[in-house]
């Protein structure tokens, strides 16, 4: 009888174990900062980047469009990003990180990076990197 178990080498089921250990001590910071981890996704995603149709920020953050719609809408409510109407296509909406949800998601995205690194302080740097560049290659970036 094989004294390894099919979980403990299962791609699938390590990197949601490795995906828990990332998240587990560092929602709570995110918690505190007053947003889901949803919320979280969105502003991080949006922090640096151009503004993003509601389809490629699902897209981004996991989830599913009419779930991402729902979320923009009330997180446009609050202030924390802005909703735009794309030139190219005025069916579309564009969704941006306010200069109130940069604010909001800066301190954090730094403690995710402190956070990051904690969790990884076991792999030498090259491995870290490796790791990095192994995983979006799965997962087609």
């Amino acid at each position: 009888m094989s004294s390894e178990r099919f979980v403990d080498d299962y791609l699938g089921y390590l990197l949601g174990q490795a995906n828990h250990a990332l998240y587990k001590n560092f929602d709570s910071q995110v918690r505190a900062a007053g947003l889901s981890s949803i919320e979280w996704r969105v502003l991080a995603t949006l922090h640096d980047s151009p503004p993003l149709t509601v389809s490629q920020l699902a897209h981004e953050v996991l989830a599913k469009q009419p779930t991402v719609t729902k979320l923009v809408q009330r997180m446009a409510e609050q202030g924390w990003v802005t909703l735009l109407a794309d030139p190219a296509d005025q069916r579309r909406t564009l969704v941006g990180a306010s200069s109130a949800g940069k604010r909001l998601v800066r301190p954090l995205l730094g403690k995710a990076r402190a956070h990051e690194s904690q969790v990884l302080r076991s792999l030498a740097a090259s491995e870290q990197q490796a790791l990095k560049k192994l995983l979006a290659k799965l997962a087609g970036l």
